[in-house]
Parts: C-alpha cells; sequence; structure tokens
C-alpha cells in the first residue's frame, strides 16, 4: 500500500532529511516530490521553508500470531512468536547476550534464541544499542547458513525479529543483524563496485544499469558515489527487480 508523507525543512535535503528520520526510512525506499522549493529570503525575513512529499509502500506485516513459515536451505521452518505480556529477561548463557538489560533487547535475545533453536545451529546472539538502533551481531557454527546469497537468509531474520518484537508497540525500533562481520565486509565489495561502475560510466560515457539488489545494498551504492565526480545515481524498477542505475552526468 502506498502512502505519503509532507515535510519541511531550511532547504530542500534538510525538508527531505526531516521526513526520512520521521518515517524511519532511507532515501532510496521512498519517491521525492518537490512541491515547494523555498526561499531564504533577505536577512531571514520573508523567507519560505521548503516543503516536500514522500512517497513510500507500507509493507504488510505479517500476523505473527498464527506461527509465520520462513524457509531456510530449502525446509520450512516455524517461527516462535512473542507475545509483550509475555516477556520474560533471558538467562545469560549459550545463546544469548546482551550488553543492556532494557525489556527490548530481552525480547530480541528470546525471539533469537528460539530462531537459532528451530534453525539448528550452533550459534549465539549477542545485542547492543545505539539510541533507537540495536545491533544483534550472531557468532558460531556454520554461519554461512545464516547468510545466505547475498545476505538474503540474513535480511529474512532481519525482518522476523524486527516484526517478532516490535509487533503491538507505538514506538517501533530499528534492528539490524550481522553474522560474523558479513555486513561490513558486503559494504567495502558492494563500495568497490560502485566506484568500478562509476568509472566505467565515465570511460564509455553511457548510463550503466547494475544487478538487482535490496534495499540496503542500493543504499550502499548510492552512498558510494553521492560525491563522485561525473556520477550521479537513482533507483528504477520494482522489487525483488529493483536495481541502481548509474548515470553518466559529467555537470554532476
Amino acid at each position: 500500500m502506498l502512502k505519503h508523507i509532507e515535510s519541511i525543512g531550511k532547504t530542500e535535503e534538510d525538508a527531505i532529511a526531516n521526513g526520512l528520520d520521521q518515517l524511519g526510512l532511507t532515501r532510496d525506499e521512498v519517491s521525492v516530490e518537490i512541491l515547494n522549493r523555498g526561499k531564504t529570503g533577505f536577512l531571514g525575513i520573508g523567507s519560505v521553508p521548503a516543503r516536500v512529499k514522500l512517497t513510500y509502500e507500507e509493507q504488510d506485516q505479517p500476523d505473527l500470531t498464527e506461527q509465520p513459515v520462513a524457509k531456510v536451505q530449502g525446509e520450512q521452518l516455524n517461527v516462535p512468536v512473542i507475545s509483550e505480556s509475555k516477556l520474560q529477561p533471558v538467562e545469560q548463557g549459550n545463546f544469548a547476550e546482551s550488553s543492556t538489560d532494557d525489556e527490548m533487547s530481552q525480547a530480541i535475545l528470546k525471539f533469537q534464541t528460539g530462531l537459532l533453536i528451530h534453525m539448528g545451529v550452533n550459534a549465539v546472539s549477542t545485542v547492543t544499542r545505539e539510541g533507537n538502533i540495536y545491533q544483534v551481531v550472531i557468532h558460531g557454527e556454520n554461519i554461512g547458513a545464516l547468510i545466505g546469497h547475498h545476505g538474503e537468509t540474513l535480511d529474512a531474520i532481519q525482518q522476523l525479529t524486527s516484526y517478532a518484537v516490535n509487533r503491538g508497540r507505538s514506538n517501533r525500533v530499528r534492528i539490524h543483524v550481522d553474522a560474523e562481520g558479513y555486513r561490513a565486509k558486503r559494504e567495502e565489495s558492494l563500495s568497490r563496485l560502485a566506484i568500478r561502475t562509476a568509472e566505467k560510466a565515465i570511460k564509455y560515457r553511457r548510463n550503466i544499469t547494475m544487478e538487482p539488489m535490496n534495499a540496503y545494498e542500493r543504499h550502499v551504492i548510492h552512498t558510494a558515489l553521492q560525491d563522485f565526480p561525473g556520477v550521479s545515481t537513482y533507483s528504477n524498477g520494482t522489487e525483488p527487480n529493483r536495481r541502481t542505475v548509474v548515470v553518466f552526468n559529467p555537470k554532476y
């Protein structure tokens, strides 16, 4: 379902940033329409704020009370459900630990512990918190099975964890799940790919469409090339085949 909000700021970029912060989304996950470019006025007199419209697609969240099923390596996996009213502290042991003791951290650990048990993976989840973002890192054996092709299984684990612990809450938190530093290695690889693609676009003076990537990976590409002279980027297509286009733009 497509939804939109309007946001204002001193400049267009400020208005966009304010809207993204409100939604908790990245630039690549929204379509931007400039409603008013705004003006600074003279010495601040007569200034008009910029106004933008951000359109985004709200994903239908699964009803976790019906025990959703995920597939891992071709096998069905019943995902454990966490009821907010039944949250209990997680015992420190072989499956999970946290550097914080707030309720959300405990909920994340409880879900991750049950998930890893159901997956039959001998692994440990650790949770740290930075503001409103919870970082979950999984360590253990056979981590490749938790990562999947280009991180697809890891993304699924992240989505399931977010759905489970945010369900029924008015103040949602962002959860990032990593495994043995995979995200950082993938970001480095994608950044190198972005630079090579930009150099190729400039060399041959043409636009280049990259392979389909998820929103996180496209964001890495956009970030890597946001200050690269001679090119600009945008995303095109619909999920799961949405692609980043590197545009040859000598005036950019």
